[in-house]
This record gives structure tokens, sequence and C-alpha cells, in this order.
């Protein structure tokens, strides 16, 4: 009964860095998912308004929006990098996440003299997964930097087209959300 102990002890010493990638993709995965509907949600806005300014002969502002979809793919090629990387680094992780638990099994079979190596290993996963969070909160800084850049430009072309008093109703929000950048 002993040996079935220590054999559960070293399977679950051995899936416990698996899990922690799991619960850490689910996570980031998410988060992706939410920050791409917000910008494509911002860029139909967008459309939608260019569109209304074509409608009314209004083109005053088209110099302004091309500079700003220059600057914005300027920030995406950045991302993309960003993001490439910190693929990259997560896949480095996750390939020594599965090292670690194959050094568990590895240990426990052979000597517990070398108890250390699946520590290390373990340790450098954790700080690949680090780093990698660390370049996502970047991507993340540049990803807002874009959409303020848009809320900037869709709020100076809106106030082209909508009554006086409804951008004066929802400047105070449009402040507000400026003042947290």
């Amino acid at each position: 009964m002993e040996g079935l102990s220590s054999a559960l002890t070293v399977l679950t010493a051995m899936i416990t860095p698996a899990v922690l990638v799991s619960a850490c993709g689910t996570m980031i995965l998410s988060t992706s998912t939410r920050l791409g509907r917000v910008v494509d949600r911002v860029r139909n806005l967008s459309d939608k308004l260019e569109d209304l300014a074509k409608i009314e002969g209004e083109v005053e502002l088209l110099e302004e929006r091309r500079a700003i979809i220059f600057a914005q793919l300027d920030k995406l090629t950045s991302r993309a990098r960003i993001l490439q990387r910190s693929l990259t680094i997560f896949y480095l992780a996750l390939g020594v996440f599965v090292s670690t638990s194959v050094a568990i099994g590895i240990v426990a079979i052979t000597s517990a003299r070398y108890s250390w190596i699946p520590v290390v290993v373990a340790l450098t996963g954790a700080a690949f997964l680090f780093y990698g969070s660390v370049l996502l909160i970047f991507e993340a800084r540049l990803a807002l930097t874009t959409i303020h850049m848009e809320m900037d430009f869709i709020w100076r072309f809106t106030k082209h087209f909508a009554p006086r008093d409804v951008v004066e109703q929802h400047k105070p929000h449009y402040v507000h959300f400026r003042k947290h950048e």
C-alpha cells in the first residue's frame, strides 16, 4: 500500500505543472478574446461614422483618419511582434513544465539525490511564464493606446455630426474615460 501511495504522490506532483499552464492559457485566451471584441467594436463604430460623413458630404477629417490608421498599423505591428514573442515564451514554458513532470518521474524512480533538478526546471518554467506575462502587459498597454487613439478620433468626428446637446450631454463620460489614460 505504501508503494501505491508513493506512486500517487509522484503522479500528482507530475500533473501539477500541466494544470498551472492550462489555467494560465485559459485566462490568456479569455482576455485576448475580450480585447479583440472591444477593438472590433470601436472599429465598427468608426466605420459607421465615416459612412455617415460620406452621406452628408463631410470629408475634412479624412486626412486625420489616414494618419490615425497609419499610426494604428505601426502599433499593431509592434503588438504582433510582442504577441509572437509571448507565444514563443509560453510554448517554452509549456515545454519546461512538461520536462518538469518528466524530471519528477525520473527522480522518483532513480534517486532522491537529484530531487533539486525538478525544482530548478519548474522555477525556470515559472520564470518563462512570468516573462511572457510581462510581455502581455506591454502588449495590453499598446492595445489601450490604439483604442484611445480611435476613441479620440471618434469623439472629434462625432462632434461634427451629433447634435450639440447630445455632445455636451455625453462629454463627461468621455472625459472620465480619457482621465484614466
